[in-house]
């Protein structure tokens, strides 16, 4: 089975081609530059340097979100556009699923983190249970005090990863009862390798959409709808 596979949810831009078990290519960025500008010269570099047919691809997968609605939007336009264009499904996978599965079969908890801003951060707790990866929480949007004291009542070693450490790191370790570990940096991101393992179990348990069906997973309103809601209240 081969996969393309797409994340543009967050700061960092990922495609990659998987073919079964193997990671064929990779190419991922962690840089300024907006996902309009990466993503599509990416594939396309992607796509040459593995001389990928994508007429053989069995599907499109992407991480579906939470994250930067900018770049979910990015992402989720390219998978449809694709996924029409070559009569391909999606397999679409949670953002926050996808940045746990990068730390294979670890002791106690995994907790990613991605900021949202006012002290706000997308996340879930997950867990490896005899070679099965557990989802523990579902992704949600929490206050990073709520994860804080959740993952302290479980009482065992927490690991944590994605960009919201870089924000809320001492907050973390001030607050946190229990043993913290972070990820390092090769592990702590969003990456395409990922999504596309973890999009092999989806696509064998028949967890696919058509292209038209796809749409991206925000979690909550963007700021943009906030505030024109806070506008409409307030008259």
């Amino acid at each position: 089975m081969k996969l393309l596979v797409l994340d543009s949810s967050g700061l960092v831009a990922s495609v990659a081609v998987m073919e079964d078990d193997s990671l064929i290519g990779e190419y991922t960025i962690n840089h300024k530059k907006t996902h309009s500008q990466t993503l599509l010269p990416m594939l396309d570099e992607v796509v040459k340097m593995t001389e990928t047919d994508l007429n053989e691809m069995d599907a499109i997968a992407l991480a579906k979100g939470p994250g930067s609605f900018t770049g979910l939007r990015i992402g989720s336009a390219t998978a449809k556009g694709l996924g029409l264009a070559l009569d391909k499904p999606i397999v679409a996978v949670p953002t926050v699923d996808a940045i746990a599965y990068n730390l294979y079969h670890t002791e106690g908890y995994i907790c990613p983190i991605i900021d949202a801003r006012r002290n706000n951060v997308y996340t879930g707790i997950y867990a490896w249970n005899e070679n099965e990866f557990e989802v523990i929480q579902e992704q949600c949007s929490k206050n990073i005090e709520e994860i804080i004291d959740e993952v302290n009542a479980f009482e065992s070693p927490v690991i944590f990863l994605g960009d919201g450490v870089d924000v809320h790191r001492e907050r973390i370790l001030e607050k946190c009862s229990v043993p913290v570990s972070f990820a390092p940096a090769h592990l702590s991101r969003q990456r395409a390798g990922a999504v596309g393992s973890l999009a092999m179990e989806y696509y064998k348990q028949g967890k696919i959409e058509s292209a038209a069906e796809h749409g991206p997973e925000y979690l909550k309103k963007s700021q943009a709808e906030r505030e024109r809601e806070q506008k409409k209240n307030a008259n």
